[in-house]
């Protein structure tokens, strides 16, 4: 039961630090890179039920990005699969964005925001996760 608790506990701390990157990116899309380089101009958003969509797949994938790094990290502190766990899921996060129709008018800027922004937000949870973990907030998963 404990496992499950600290389990959740990172998901938590995971969905809410990339549904504040989230926010912070749109912003970032809608007000400044959107308005003023035309050729991101399909990153403009307004509040529609896209947005709402990719808000909740966006914090949803952090809650599982959470509980997944909790176990990622165990005790060996190994870089490699910390990297590897930001990166599989900033491109999963990436590949949802295409699915549900993002229009790049044939230009491939976009697309390379759009995964450098997932990139950063995965890489933001992964250093709240890392400070938490540290701070004794979430207790690593222990080995049996």
């Amino acid at each position: 039961m404990a496992e499950r608790i600290e389990s959740l506990k990172a998901g938590i701390i995971g969905g809410l630090s990339v549904c504040f990157a989230f926010a912070i990116a749109n912003l970032l899309n809608t007000l400044v890179l959107a308005k003023y380089f035309q050729i991101l101009a399909s990153l403009h958003s307004d509040v529609n039920w896209h947005l709402l969509v990719s808000g909740a797949i966006a914090t949803f994938t952090g809650f599982l990005f959470g509980v997944t790094y909790r176990y990622i990290i165990r005790s060996d502190q190994n870089p490699q699969l910390k990297a590897g766990g930001v990166l599989a899921f900033g491109l999963v996060r990436g590949l949802t964005q295409i699915e549900l129709g993002w229009n790049f008018n044939s230009t491939i800027w976009p697309f390379l925001v759009l995964a450098a922004e997932s990139l950063l937000w995965f890489t933001l949870a992964a250093i709240a996760l890392d400070i938490a973990i540290q701070l004794r907030w979430v207790k690593p998963f222990s080995s049996i």
